[in-house]
C-alpha cells in the first residue's frame, strides 16, 4: 500500500537542508563568475563528491546492469518508473492550468496500469497518448517563481534554489518513497537509481570526450534547459514566468 503524502525522511531532510547549506558554505567569488551560480565553490565541491560517487560506485553498477539486463526487461523497467511519473506529471499540470496535458498524462497512467501490467507495457504510447513530463520546479516556475541561484544537490546533482525547493515537494508525489514496506521501497529505489545511470552511459561517456570543464557544461546545460521549459509555457500563453530571457524553447514533450 502506498502513500502519496509520506516522502522518504533521508530524501526530504537531506534536500530541504541543501539551499541553507549552500548559503552558509559558499564564500565570495571573483568577478568572472557566472552570476547564476554564485555559489560555485561550494557547487564545485559536491560536483566532486557525486562525480567520485558515480565514478565508485553508480557507474559501474549501471554498467553490470546493462550488459547483463536483457533489453526488453530494462524496457519494462523504464516503463514502470515512467508510468508512476505519469501520475505526478497530470497533478503538476492540473496545478499549472493545462488541462490536456493532465487528462493525457492521467489516461495514460490509468491504460498502462490497468492493461499493461502496472506499467511495465507502455500501451499508451501505441495509442497515440503523448506524455509531457512536468514537475513541481516547473510548477513553480509556471507560477512566477524565479529559479535562484544554481545548485548542486548531494547525489541528485544539478539543480537550482527552485527546483531543490520543488523536489521536496515532489517526494511527497512519489508512490515509491512512499510505501510503507521498507524492504521495497529501498530496493525499488536502487532499481530506479540504476536503470535511470544506465540510461544516461552514453551520455556521460560524451560529456568526458567532449567537455573541457565539465562542471560548467552541466551547468549551463541545465539552467538552460530547464529555464526553455518555463519560457515554452510564457510563449504558448500560459503562466507569468519568472522574467530570465532564457534562450531557445523546448516542448518539454519528451518520452
Amino acid at each position: 500500500m502506498t502513500h502519496l503524502h509520506k516522502p522518504p525522511a533521508a530524501t526530504a531532510k537531506a534536500v530541504a537542508l541543501a539551499p541553507l547549506l549552500a548559503l552558509l558554505s559558499a564564500c565570495a567569488t571573483g568577478p568572472d563568475a557566472n552570476p547564476r551560480d554564485p555559489l560555485e565553490p561550494f557547487n564545485r565541491g559536491v560536483y566532486q563528491f557525486n562525480d567520485a560517487v558515480d565514478t565508485a560506485v553508480l557507474k559501474p553498477v549501471a554498467t553490470v546492469y546493462q550488459d547483463v539486463t536483457p533489453s526488453p526487461m530494462r524496457t519494462g523497467v523504464g516503463n514502470f518508473f515512467g508510468n508512476l511519473g505519469d501520475l505526478w506529471s497530470s497533478v503538476n499540470a492540473g496545478l499549472q492550468l493545462r488541462p490536456r496535458e493532465a487528462t493525457e498524462n492521467l489516461m495514460r497512467f490509468s491504460v498502462n496500469t490497468v492493461l499493461g501490467l502496472g506499467g511495465v507495457l507502455d500501451l499508451a504510447s501505441e495509442m497515440g497518448i503523448p506524455r509531457t513530463r512536468l514537475d513541481f520546479g516547473q510548477t513553480l516556475g509556471f507560477w512566477g517563481a524565479p529559479s535562484g541561484a544554481y545548485l548542486v544537490l548531494p547525489v541528485f546533482g544539478p539543480s537550482s534554489v527552485r527546483d531543490g525547493t520543488g523536489l521536496v515537494i515532489d517526494s511527497y508525489g512519489d508512490p515509491v518513497g512512499g510505501m510503507d514496506h521498507v524492504p521495497s521501497r529501498n530496493s525499488l529505489t536502487a532499481l530506479r537509481v540504476v536503470d535511470t545511470r544506465a540510461g544516461f552511459l552514453r551520455a556521460s561517456s560524451l560529456l568526458e570526450d567532449a567537455a573541457l570543464d565539465k562542471y560548467s557544461f552541466t551547468r549551463d546545460l541545465y539552467l538552460n534547459r530547464r529555464q526553455s521549459q518555463v519560457d515554452d509555457m510564457i510563449d504558448r500563453g500560459i503562466g507569468l514566468g519568472d522574467g530570465w530571457e532564457g534562450d531557445g524553447a523546448d516542448t518539454n514533450r519528451n518520452d
